[in-house]
């Protein structure tokens, strides 16, 4: 008995130190060496934060553009996703009344037109991104809104399109919606 409770505890030992103790600052030493040394990327306007860049926000006015949604209800200490599948009928009615209410505040664009990051949540409930055509179709509504012209729309849309790792368009809405307050 004794051969086998000595190694045991040893390993234990082991793990200890190591999971413990070696790894955390392992991974802290990393995290200083990260441009904002482990904290997160913070967004900041006149000194005040107003978000995180890798963490999405819930913009619903139709003067700015609007966030993927989220099945978390855009709180990260609960993100997730909903986990229903996609003949839960109580899903199927969510992405209806999202597309219902899309289709209310962008006049002039049919259900087959709205990209589909706009009526589904991410996996993680906490997409800060939409697509390039998320925000394009959206443009129209901004434009009239903010009494501008949709080219103006647009042009920001193109100089806040970011391409991700696998290549596919993005736009950071924190960021955009930042820009459009400061348009003038």
């Amino acid at each position: 008995m004794k051969q086998h409770i000595i190694p045991a505890l040893r390993l234990t030992v082991a793990c200890i130190i190591l999971f413990i103790g070696l790894y955390p600052l392992l991974i802290f030493a990393i995290a200083q060496a990260a441009p904002a040394k482990g904290q997160g990327e913070t967004v900041t306007v006149d000194g005040k934060t107003v978000g995180y860049q890798l963490e999405g926000q819930k913009f619903t006015a139709d003067y700015y553009f609007w966030s993927r949604p989220s099945a978390a209800g855009y709180n990260a200490a609960g993100s997730a996703g909903s986990n229903k599948g996609p003949s839960n009928p109580s899903y199927l009615a969510e992405v209806q009344d999202r597309i219902d209410t899309f289709l209310v505040h962008n006049p002039g664009i049919t259900k087959a037109q709205i990209p589909s990051d706009m009526i589904t949540a991410s996996g993680s409930g906490l997409d800060p991104d939409i697509s390039l055509q998320g925000a394009a179709i959206q443009a129209a509504r901004i434009a009239h809104v903010r009494n501008l012209s949709k080219e103006k729309i647009l042009s920001l849309i193109n100089k806040y399109t970011e391409k991700s790792i696998n290549g596919i368009e993005k736009i950071n809405v924190l960021k955009i919606n930042i820009a459009l307050d400061n348009l003038k």
